[in-house]
């Protein structure tokens, strides 16, 4: 059975992985916006946790078209689905919320899950 949370609850949980992201790292984030969606588009995969959404800093060439904001979707059903315990969904959540916001500087999913955030 799917763990439930409310949509105010689930979102206080991002912002905590947010808030935990090192000071020298949150500085470096700049016109970026968290999003927490219940599904994933129709075009993913139905258990897609999250989604970076943008131009990573490091291909960025200065066209202005790259001046519009990042962007960065959690999912909260596939969340919900995958954790049996408000623990687990709590690091899960962290997790994805640090994979995507690595993405944005040009991480990939490779040396994410070397990193242990896969």
């Amino acid at each position: 059975m799917p763990l439930e949370l409310d949509r105010k609850a689930f979102d206080a949980l991002v912002d905590e992985a947010l808030d935990g992201i090192p000071t020298e790292i949150a500085s470096l984030v700049h016109n970026v916006v968290v999003l927490v969606e219940d599904e994933p588009p129709e075009d993913e995969p139905d258990d897609l946790l999250g989604l970076y959404d943008g131009i990573a800093l490091t291909d960025r060439w200065g066209d202005p078209t790259m001046d519009l904001p990042d962007r960065i979707f959690i999912f909260r059903n596939p969340l919900l689905d995958m954790c049996g315990s408000r623990a687990e969904l709590v690091e899960e959540v962290r997790i994805t919320v640090v994979h995507e916001v690595a993405h944005h500087f040009g991480i990939d999913d490779d040396r994410l899950h070397e990193l242990g955030y896969g």
